[in-house]
């Protein structure tokens, strides 16, 4: 009787894992429309973002930044893929592959839902402070391993003002884009800089950069932080030979790939 009483209970052990297996299958099976028959195709892969957006914190710790990010605050709830504190460490909050709440409404170029297409990382800065190079040291390094394993364009790395000028700030005029530019990150006038022909318009290219141009000072305004790390919202010359440099980058960059 004990020995059947043990097989009953080695069997019962057998079902329960069996069971717990085939639900644990099912949880991470994807979900399928009931209104249609299931009829897979190898032919496909996972969502990839094809951008990222730099961020600062506005707060004074990666400790209340990373208590933000994971809790229904005030402002509603936000979170980001990742976060880097002032003393380079990085966290990451949500899955690469994974929808954070970081960017809010805006577009950049014909990216329109820009917490789909992108990947968010923070970084520990109250806004007024300069970065820290361990902090821009693994940035560097996150930016390299994103890019690398996501296969997402080298240049297609902006900060939250550029693609929400109306609305943000951030990462402002003391973030270091050349410094990121130097390491092959981000699009950057290349060469010497010249004055654009007659009859270039310099709003034009601005769109064709990715800038919304729904309110054109303040786009002005997340140029100047970007490129130049200057307030103002108007235009000058400069800015014109630096969008018509850029311009022409992305220009050759597109009959570079239609080419191919």
């Amino acid at each position: 009787m004990r020995r059947f009483s043990t097989v009953c209970s080695a069997w019962r052990q057998a079902i329960l894992l069996v069971t717990v297996l085939l639900l644990a299958a099912c949880a991470h099976a994807p979900p399928h429309n009931p209104l249609a028959t299931w009829v897979k195709s190898p032919n496909q892969d996972v969502r990839r973002p094809v951008l990222i957006v730099v961020h600062y914190t506005d707060q004074h710790s990666a400790q209340q930044s990373l208590d933000t990010l994971r809790t229904a605050n005030s402002g509603g709830p936000v979170s980001a893929n990742y976060l880097i504190g002032s003393d380079g460490h990085i966290y990451q909050l949500v899955s690469d592959e994974r929808r954070a709440w970081h960017a809010g409404p805006g577009h950049w170029g014909t990216i329109t839902d820009v917490n789909s297409a992108s990947i968010g990382i923070e970084l520990d800065n109250d806004g007024h402070s300069p970065f820290t190079q361990p902090q821009i040291d693994n940035l560097l390094r996150l930016l390299a391993d994103l890019t690398t394993r996501l296969h997402i364009p080298r240049t297609q790395i902006v900060g939250h003002q550029d693609f929400a000028p109306s609305r943000k700030p951030d990462p402002g005029p003391l973030f270091p884009w050349k410094q990121l530019a130097d390491a092959g990150f981000g699009l950057w006038p290349q060469g010497t800089l010249i004055d654009p022909p007659a009859g270039f318009d310099p709003w034009m290219a601005m769109g064709l950069v990715g800038y919304p141009l729904e309110d054109r000072p303040a786009a002005v305004r997340a140029f100047h932080n970007h490129f130049r790390g200057i307030d103002g919202d108007t235009l000058d010359a400069e800015d014109l030979r630096i969008l018509y440099n850029l311009a022409q980058q992305i220009e050759s960059g597109s009959n570079t790939r239609t080419a191919g």
